[in-house]
């Protein structure tokens, strides 16, 4: 996350670019105890999928099944905050990436199968 806030590219932040961050994490925390229903300190793949759904992502509750087994660090099948913070910048990453393919708007590409590892190494998984 500190590269997101190295503007200057110095492989350090300053004071203002570190006011950024916590501000940054502090909006994530907000969101991580809104989707968090059952208070338990970490986000489920029912408690994922709605916070996906209201994001706009139109994914399955066995897609975020699968997310939730990626990003889960200690086998509790639940995401953490930080955890829960990198699934959401890789799924925007990600779909970001993908949208620049589909200029039709379908939901749909068809591209190489090195177009699609560059686009997942680029953008996706860290």
């Amino acid at each position: 996350m500190i590269g997101m806030f190295d503007r200057d590219r110095n492989g350090t932040i300053n004071f203002n670019e570190f006011a950024a961050l916590w501000k940054y994490i502090q909006d994530w925390r907000n969101c991580f105890e809104r989707f968090d229903r059952d208070r338990s300190g970490n986000i489920d793949a029912n408690e994922l999928n709605h916070a996906l759904q209201t994001f706009g992502y139109n994914v399955s509750p066995a897609f975020c099944a699968v997310l939730v087994r990626k990003f889960d660090r200690s086998d509790a099948r639940t995401m953490k905050l930080d955890d829960f913070i990198q699934c959401c910048v890789m799924i925007k990453s990600l779909t970001e990436a993908f949208r620049k393919k589909d200029t039709a708007l379908r939901g749909t590409v068809k591209i190489h199968y090195e177009e699609f590892l560059e686009m997942v190494l680029e953008n996706g998984i860290h």
